[in-house]
């Protein structure tokens, strides 16, 4: 059974048809890549797996239920979390906040617990924080955890918000540009971290313009064009196919396959 299975699925805005009739299988981990030119209609997958959107028809299944149309709080839930294309931190709180927070569906706390401060609520803070600490060290943040996330450089943004989602212990995320602005270096060590992230067994989808970065992380990729899907394949397969070349990846790709 595929961790993620999208069928049919259909976004319209209006008279503007996003994302047409659009299939996709992501199996347990892989990371895969969803590419294509903007407009493309990649967002708006992730939006409408993510509970953001409604889909106008269609289907997601996560884990073999039917996920379609639950709210972005309930996704969650179920293991699925996704990152976004524009960096989402507390400016104002440190690395190690950040992260915590990002464990609230874990905590468990009643209402007394914290209104109180029950013995309960102290030693599950004390698990959260230590288990903020493991993941900041994780991503690469380890020596910056009081740090406030305001001065973080722009690719230490990005590690954080990815240790944010991962602290919700996800099945999957959903990485929505996740090298986007990021010079050679940056882009390097979020490979290596996106990588470790699947060695740990977690599932990665991620919608990317990078394309050497692409070709170089993911197992399987789909191309959108127009809210089609115009191609899927391994990344041999997509960076020689013509169609492709021809609408996104352009001629001058093609001797770098």
């Amino acid at each position: 059974m595929a961790l993620l299975e999208i069928q049919g699925l259909t976004k319209k805005f209006g008279g503007l048809t996003a994302v047409n009739n659009f299939d996709m299988v992501v199996e347990k981990g892989e990371i895969a890549g969803l590419i294509g030119p903007n407009g493309a209609g990649k967002t708006t997958v992730f939006n409408t797996i993510s509970g953001i959107f409604k889909p106008s028809s269609g289907k997601v299944l996560f884990k073999g239920q039917d996920i379609t149309g639950f709210s972005p709080h309930n996704v969650v839930r179920m293991g699925l979390v996704r990152t976004f294309q524009i960096t989402t931190v507390f400016s104002d709180l440190s690395v190690l906040e950040n992260i915590r927070l990002g464990s609230h569906l874990l905590a468990k706390l009643s209402f007394w617990d914290d209104l109180l401060t029950t013995p309960y609520q102290r030693r599950k803070e004390k698990e959260l924080f230590a288990k903020a600490a493991t993941l900041a060290e994780f991503l690469g943040l380890g020596d910056k955890t009081n740090e406030l996330a305001k001065n973080l450089s722009h690719g230490h943004q990005r590690a954080l918000e990815f240790a944010i989602a991962l602290a919700s212990d996800p099945e999957m995320v959903l990485l929505d540009e996740p090298v986007a602005g990021m010079s050679s270096e940056e882009t390097q060590e979020m490979m290596r971290i996106i990588r470790a992230t699947r060695d740990r067994g977690v599932t990665v989808l991620l919608v990317e313009h990078d394309m050497k970065m692409v070709m170089n992380i993911c197992t399987n990729l789909y191309v959108l064009n127009f809210g089609n899907k115009l191609a899927e394949g391994n990344p041999q397969q997509i960076c020689a196919n013509e169609s492709v070349i021809s609408a996104y990846l352009g001629s001058e790709y093609k001797p770098k396959c």
